[in-house]
């Protein structure tokens, strides 16, 4: 059984690090943080910034949010178009989201906010089919469920966007009203592989927890693939696990040694690529993932959050290392 697993966008922490190990681990492909198209479109640095795809990464996908079609349609042209820096490639597919629940960003009728709006939402990715075919890039839109449980209409909104251009669904499990809670549903996803010609992909995601979620979400959803969110934050391994579960191989949990090298390697990335005083700060929650758990962890997080320099911060996570 081929099991396709990617990385889903987490703002803050789908950085290029993060993803350069979760590739190296078996994730197929991965997804970046949200862009804003209007803030690419007004040239902001730290948004051109979340959109540099590493040389050594694998399949990486541009996910680009916005309620404009031509702004939308704008700021595909630009970041496709535009000279590639030194650690850029060419992106996997352009991901447009209608599926994020965050309130900063459906305020302004971004994200599962278009759920509410499928004509508006068929136009934007209309226009974006055609800003992406210019450079021969695949087309994928997420989406959520419903607004609410009184609108769960992801198998009719889908369809519509395929029939736009979209050449992936992806299909978070739950409403935007109940943002992460427990319950993702799965006869969602279900319906949506039902709604959409078999030419169109359609991957699932929410609630995987484990690689036994990823397999019985395929087994009742007959989804193409999934996307692992938070539960790779400290198990980056599940690619791994995954992958030895579609190969019909024995899988081996990382031991304590093995997830403190993996945080430690991911803070050193980390800090290679922000500074040290910026790194380190930013590195104090991604390695409080990795280390859960483990005995005397607790003690080590809070050393952690004093920790002013890469050697010290190494230093105290070799504390646990056994």
């Amino acid at each position: 059984m081929k099991i396709t697993a990617g990385l889903a966008p987490m703002a803050g922490f789908s950085n290029i690090p993060f993803r350069l190990l979760c590739h190296s681990l078996g994730a197929d492909y991965a997804v970046t943080e949200m862009i804003s198209a209007a803030a690419v479109c007004f040239n902001n640095e730290k948004t051109l910034t979340l959109s540099e795809i590493s040389s050594r990464e694998g399949p990486c996908a541009l996910q680009l949010f916005g309620h404009d079609a031509e702004t939308v349609s704008n700021a595909i042209h630009i970041l496709l178009g535009r000279t590639c820096e030194e650690e850029s490639v060419r992106p996997a597919a352009v991901e447009i989201n209608m599926g994020c629940p965050v309130k900063k960003i459906v305020s302004s009728g971004d994200g599962s906010a278009l759920m509410k709006s499928p004509e508006l939402a068929g136009r934007i990715v209309k226009f974006a089919r055609d800003a992406t075919s210019v450079y021969k890039i695949p087309l994928w839109v997420k989406i959520r469920a419903g607004w609410d449980k009184n609108s769960i209409n992801a198998p009719y909104f889908a369809a519509l966007m395929a029939d736009q251009g979209a050449e992936r669904i992806t299909v978070h499990g739950r409403t935007r009203e109940l943002m992460y809670a427990p319950s993702s549903d799965n006869a969602v996803i279900q319906a949506v592989r039902k709604a959409v010609p078999d030419s169109i992909e359609v991957f699932g995601n929410g609630d995987i927890c484990s690689a036994a979620d990823a397999v019985k979400m395929i087994d009742q959803t007959e989804c193409d693939g999934v996307l692992v969110g938070r539960a790779a934050l400290g198990d980056p391994w599940i690619f791994s696990e995954l992958k030895a579960l579609g190969d019909g191989r024995e899988y081996a949990y990382p031991s304590v040694d093995e997830r403190v090298d993996a945080a430690i390697e991911l803070t050193r990335a980390i800090v290679e690529r922000n500074g040290e005083n910026y790194g380190i700060r930013m590195a104090r929650g991604r390695a409080a993932h990795f280390i859960k758990g483990i005995r005397g962890s607790a003690n080590v997080r809070d050393m952690l959050n004093h920790a002013s320099s890469f050697d010290e911060f190494e230093s105290i996570l070799r504390r646990l290392a056994r």
